[in-house]
């Protein structure tokens, strides 16, 4: 299948030191080796040795110079894409490299060279074979890691990790599968397939690793993508206070005046490697006023969609009995914070308080008690700060691990019973086998390759 060369700038928008311009030139698109030649001599005045840095002026059709800096080829398929690959390393201001990818759009005209898509460069990656898709995922995820503990994690997911893992275990359910279906091709054996093929034994450990997968995958999941926390509480407990306590800085106006926040306020911080998104809410409380009627509105949804909830209360008595209302609909862990604890009325002793989870005594406005607070919330987020995930997990490799689980549940089902279900027990096996191969691509739904690559930056 012949396919158009494809060129973009490569770093991101803005201005920097250096501007990367990368093209993909594939084998099929070069009907004779001249016309790669003739497109670099027509830019650059020369033909660069492959993957040997060289300083290049790329000119205009006018021959005056744009721009000039580092010139690099990378044969095919001895290149990011498995195509022929050119990066001009040039100054990174918008102007100059708009007008360089101008020039080099002209100058590959009878190529049929285009503007790439998102993502279409580590697609192509994909598609020859350099690649498996997990890997060209973790290329994304590495781009968008915000904490360092993400970005060694969608490294290892890069260089395979998570790949032979799901590898690993897909192979395990091929030998299952051939033991099933060397059973079912001769039935007039009457072996007791389960009991001497060790069926049973070895789906149970299918069972016990596609779980540790699932588990340490759902972890990273939360790694990469952050936990919602929200602060909710009656107006003038602290909400915003907090919030500035946490971030470092007055990120929100704190006044004696109830109802000062209207809207929800997100901040975005990173607690021993954890990313959390903390989010301020308006007070919840009976108001007339139909802004801060919309500002509640938002705050019954950041509840609801919450994985943290840390409801903020400011008087000690009201620890027995102050809840969220009940027509708050909330699955998340809600934690009593005790804040304003410098204040003498809040130095008592803790009454007793009905809850599985503890009560946090802090001082927003003196900084007391937000260690615990800190350790409370990496508690309730199931992830320990010390631990070094050895993959990246997205909610699509999630979604099939789980359904690579279900089918492995029913397998057992079948295997518990008769031998008569080999039928069954087969078919859920081969589904289970698909789910895996989605993963990394060997079984692949006409839709999803387009969907993952579209969400990439352009240049990548």
């Amino acid at each position: 299948m012949i396919v158009d060369p494809i060129v973009a700038i490569a770093t991101a928008p803005g201005r920097g030191g250096v501007g990367v311009i990368r093209i993909s030139l594939p084998d099929a698109s070069l009907k004779q080796a001249e016309q790669l030649s003739d497109f670099l001599f027509a830019l650059f005045n020369k033909i660069p040795a492959p993957r040997i840095a060289s300083v290049a002026g790329l000119r205009n059709s006018k021959h005056e110079i744009i721009d000039e800096g580092l010139l690099l080829y990378f044969n095919a398929p001895k290149s990011y894409t498995g195509e022929h690959v050119i990066e001009f390393q040039g100054h990174g201001g918008p102007a100059v490299l708009k007008a360089c990818l101008d020039e080099i759009l002209k100058a590959g005209a009878p190529l049929n060279l285009r503007h790439a898509q998102p993502g279409e460069f580590t697609q192509r990656a994909f598609l020859n074979d350099k690649l498996d898709l997990a890997q060209a995922e973790a290329v994304a995820d590495l781009i968008d890691a915000g904490t360092v503990k993400a970005a060694k994690a969608a490294m290892a997911s890069l260089k395979g990790v998570f790949s032979r893992l799901v590898n690993q275990l897909a192979d395990e359910l091929v030998h299952l599968r051939l033991l099933v279906e060397a059973t079912l091709d001769f039935p007039e054996e009457e072996i007791d397939f389960l009991e001497k093929a060790g069926a049973r034994q070895a789906l149970q450990q299918c069972l016990v690793t596609t779980k540790k997968l699932l588990q340490e995958g759902r972890d990273s999941l939360k790694l990469s993508q952050g936990l919602t926390v929200v602060l909710a509480g009656k107006p003038n407990v602290g909400k915003s206070s907090l919030l500035n306590a946490l971030a470092g800085e007055e990120r929100v106006i704190v006044t004696p005046i109830a109802g000062t926040t209207r809207d929800s306020i997100h901040h975005n911080l990173v607690f021993d490697g954890i990313p959390l998104h903390l989010v301020d809410t308006a007070g919840l409380r009976e108001t007339s006023d139909i802004v801060e009627q919309i500002g509640i509105q938002r705050t019954r949804y950041e509840i609801e969609h919450a994985d943290i909830v840390l409801h903020l209360l400011d008087d000690l008595h009201d620890l027995q009995s102050a809840a969220l209302p009940l027509d708050i609909h909330c699955d998340a862990p809600v934690v009593k914070v005790l804040n304003k604890i410098d204040l003498p009325e809040n130095q008592g002793a803790m009454p007793s308080v009905h809850s599985d989870l503890p009560v946090v005594r802090i001082s927003a406005l003196k900084g007391l008690g937000l260690a615990s607070l800190k350790s409370a919330v990496l508690d309730l987020s199931g992830l320990n700060p010390n631990h070094d995930f050895s993959f990246l997990a997205r909610e699509r490799h999630l979604v099939a691990l789980s359904a690579c689980m279900s089918h492995l549940e029913l397998a057992a089902l079948h295997a518990a019973q008769t031998d008569k279900v080999l039928d069954l027990f087969a078919e859920e096996l081969r589904l289970a086998h698909d789910a895996l191969g989605e993963i990394t691509g060997r079984v692949l739904p006409d839709d999803l390759l387009g969907l993952i690559f579209s969400r990439f930056c352009i240049g990548k």
